[in-house]
């Protein structure tokens, strides 16, 4: 009895087991479905130029795929829908023009814009196929990076300045990144050697002769690069700058000091005119003087000369009378011993002022010895009946 109620039970136990079994079995089949791939999960676009969302999609069944882009935002927004390649209603305005589709799924988008960026979702579906298909791709979309260069307040900078600031600039780009290089070498870690958040502002604290060098920044974005043309940032020692101030100021002093030894005011044209004159008539007093007894012309001439000592020296002039067109015979033997003495005192004196005038004006040499020629030749002209 023991052995039928056994094989009674194991036969009711294997009959409650087959259900599960079919059910797994049941499980276990392959399903139906698209399986979609990307060799890319990141495209870098350029604005104005195309980006291509690549895919593939595998399928068994034959029919024409259902595709839908969608861009994700807070609210997704429909790019693009179609049965195959032919476009299902009608594009939003901004993808007018600039959408193409292709058999295997893939997005071709043109004249991008900085709009465009963001993440793309893409979903294929096939009647026959149980599940669909899905697939993100992310787009971003740049402006290239312009030549930057580095401005400076100054390329000169004392030792131990508190602060130098360098500053990084360039004209279009977006989403830049600043390095700084010194001397065509990325900055060693110093903490005198201060970066803004974004690196775009390099300032040097406290100043050192080893700051002494060429500096350059180079800006990039995912799609471009630019770098600076080096500049060269000069440190002076202090000492220098006293030296250099000392040495100016006395190249300066020299130079005025010989710029007032060598003036000399010139005479106006009037007061030499002025001049002449007044000499033309002294000597046509002394003409008229000595026609005069001696007694009388003697003394006079004395006290003429005391007067004014430079009138001997011009003899003619335009509106004095000739001395040879009314001689004096009775005179001559008189005068002549006369204007020889004066002759002779007028020569020392003059050559005492020369001599004075030369110690005292340097620069001044050869207008004396023009005017010293110019007095011998004037002196030559007097008429021989008067010495």
């Amino acid at each position: 009895m023991k052995r039928e109620r056994g094989a009674l039970s194991r036969a009711f136990s294997a009959l409650s087991l087959t259900p599960f079994v079919y059910l797994l079995l049941i499980q276990t089949e392959p399903l139906e479905g698209v399986n979609i791939t990307s060799p890319v999960r990141l495209i870098h676009g350029t604005v104005g130029k195309s980006a291509l969302l690549s895919v593939q999609y595998s399928s068994t069944s034959s029919d024409k795929p259902v595709v839908k882009w969608q861009l994700k935002r807070d609210k997704p927004v429909t790019v693009v829908q179609s049965i195959g390649t032919e476009v299902i209603g009608t594009l939003r305005p901004d993808y007018r023009d600039r959408i193409r589709l292709f058999e295997n799924g893939s997005l071709l988008l043109s004249d991008l814009q900085l709009a465009d960026e963001g993440t793309y979702e893409v979903e294929i579906s096939i009647t026959d196929d149980t599940f669909t298909g899905e697939k993100t791709i992310n787009l971003t979309v740049d402006v290239p990076i312009s030549r930057p260069q580095v401005l400076v307040a100054s390329t000169t900078v004392l030792e131990l300045s508190e602060a130098f600031t360098l500053n990084c600039s360039h004209e279009n780009g977006t989403k830049p990144s600043y390095t700084w290089l010194k001397d065509g070498k990325p900055l060693l870690n110093d903490s005198r050697m201060l970066l803004s958040p974004d690196h775009k502002v390099l300032t040097i604290t406290r100043v050192l002769m080893e700051d002494d060098d060429l500096y350059s920044c180079v800006v990039e974005n995912p799609i471009s690069q630019g770098r600076s043309l080096p500049i060269k940032i000069t440190v002076y020692r202090r000492s220098s700058l006293y030296i250099i101030l000392s040495t100016g100021g006395i190249f300066l002093l020299v130079t005025l000091v010989t710029v007032c030894a060598c003036w000399k005011p010139s005479k106006k044209s009037g007061k030499k005119r002025k001049l002449e004159k007044q000499n033309s008539l002294e000597y046509m007093d002394q003409n008229d003087d000595r026609l005069k007894p001696e007694a009388d012309t003697l003394p006079r001439s004395g006290e003429q000369e005391r007067k004014n000592p430079m009138a001997l020296y011009i003899l003619k002039d335009k509106d004095s009378p000739e001395p040879e067109e009314n001689p004096a015979p009775e005179n001559s033997s008189v005068l002549s011993p006369w204007l020889s003495r004066v002759w002779e005192w007028r020569q020392a004196e003059l050559k005492a002022i020369f001599r004075d005038e030369s110690a005292r004006h340097t620069c001044a040499h050869a207008r004396s010895k023009d005017i010293v020629i110019a007095l011998s030749s004037s002196i030559s002209e007097i008429p021989d009946s008067l010495l």
